[in-house]
């Protein structure tokens, strides 16, 4: 038993945001209230949270663990190591592994696998098989054998027709549908916005409309089918505003925003070089605030890392070879809180509920909640505490915030009422 005194309970189920005590038994918590006593747990471990904000664990709907097929970047273990860390004690995992998560075989080498980490580790299929774009997955087989979804990130659908029928499929089956936005006819180079920054470099960049067009497209067809989908990582100030329109007209769209699209601007890339490429690209001031507006009206309704390891030796290549994407999981939480609660945009609660309830309910599991018969997973953190990002539990460190002093320092990350990180 692990009894939690004197802590900031926020919990965006219930609304909560007040000093109560938790008390964890096994995987579950079991009573929430004013001033609990060792009398009633005597045997608990207590953990004095004065100052500490026990929040729900957190749950990061889109990270690359690597795992199958690239051990050197991550693997699930480390990749889960590198979540509770971070305060997270769910994950989902995207399918372009090596081999891609488009058969039963490699989803369930996944799942015996995320049996073994420390936090709970859900595995998406594939919406095409190798991800070629050419032939839809058995969909239905993988949902039967607990697929949490279906994605072909890192690569856009670019067959109507095709993602119509995935949509129309995934609808049937009660699971959402997830989608890589970025037209690649229309881009000169990957990983930098095409503008000012880009011409200084001299090169070519890759434009909104890129995305723009994708997301319009993919938003009519998410209306027509009816199907659950999440338009990932949006950049652009036009998409935020195209998601907007397509939930005014009744679509079930959702999109996802990460740290490094509200907190930068193309200009890190000339201070952080290959550690500020990803795709799609952080772009302009003025898409930064289209993001952060686009969170605050629940445009974009979840905050998710698009954790994505590199080896330093990739990174170390020019900008033109080097691989797109960063790690996320250990900042995520502290740039949020700097990037959107300390300036005003979002209250912490909102926060959480980007970070935690509404990715869980996208993926259609009950969201974590601190309530009695709730699973015991919970995170504790200062909220104005700094720390500095450095010595990631990570394999990588492709970050442009190693380095950064961030506030929310995480001091327990409890998973099925276990303690998986403390510090």
């Amino acid at each position: 038993m692990i009894l939690i005194k004197n802590g900031r309970v926020v919990d965006p189920v219930t609304n909560t945001d007040g000093k109560m005590d938790v008390l964890l038994e096994g995987p579950v918590i079991v009573k929430v209230g004013q001033e609990l006593q060792e009398l009633q747990a005597p045997d608990a471990q207590v953990i004095d949270a004065s100052g500490l904000v026990v929040a729900p664990g957190l749950m990061d709907a889109h990270v690359h663990f690597r795992d199958p097929g690239y051990p050197e970047k991550e693997d699930i273990i480390t990749g889960a190591r590198a979540a509770a860390k971070g305060g997270f004690t769910t994950v989902v995992c995207m399918a372009n592994t090596k081999p891609a998560v488009d058969d039963i075989d490699t989803l369930n080498y996944v799942q015996k696998k995320g049996e073994q980490a420390a936090v709970h580790v859900l595995q998406a299929a594939a919406i095409t098989k190798g991800l070629a774009g050419k032939e839809l997955t058995d969909m239905e087989a993988l949902a039967h054998a607990g697929a949490a979804g279906f994605t072909d990130d890192g690569i856009a659908l670019m067959d109507e027709g095709l993602l119509l029928s995935a949509m129309e499929k995934a609808s049937e089956l009660g699971l959402p549908i997830s989608l890589h936005e970025e037209d690649k006819a229309l881009i000169l180079a990957q990983g930098v916005h095409q503008g000012r920054v880009s011409g200084m470099l001299g090169y070519g960049g890759a434009p909104r409309v890129s995305e723009d067009v994708m997301v319009a497209r993919d938003c009519m067809l998410a209306l027509h089918s009816g199907a659950s989908v999440c338009i990932q990582h949006i950049s652009s100030k036009n998409s935020v505003e195209l998601v907007r329109t397509a939930k005014k007209l009744g679509a079930n769209i959702h999109a996802e925003a990460t740290p490094h699209h509200f907190t930068l601007t193309e200009e890190a890339v000339l201070k952080y070089g290959t550690n500020a490429r990803m795709n799609p690209p952080v772009r302009t001031e003025e898409d930064r605030q289209a993001i952060i507006r686009g969170l605050q009206d629940g445009t974009i309704d979840m905050i998710v890392t698009d954790h994505a390891p590199h080896t330093a030796e990739e990174k170390a290549l020019p900008l033109e070879e080097a691989p797109s994407g960063i790690i996320g999981l250990e900042t995520s939480l502290g740039l949020g809180i700097r990037s959107l609660v300390e300036p005003g945009y979002l209250t912490l609660l909102e926060l959480i509920r980007l970070m935690s309830s509404n990715p869980a309910g996208f993926y259609r599991m009950i969201p974590g909640s601190i309530t009695e018969d709730a699973p015991a997973d919970l995170v504790l953190f200062r909220e104005q505490e700094l720390w500095r990002a450095e010595q990631f539990a990570s394999k990588a460190s492709n970050s442009p915030f190693l380095g950064w002093e961030l506030p929310g320092k995480v001091h327990y990350t409890i998973c099925a009422g276990r303690i998986v990180y403390e510090g």
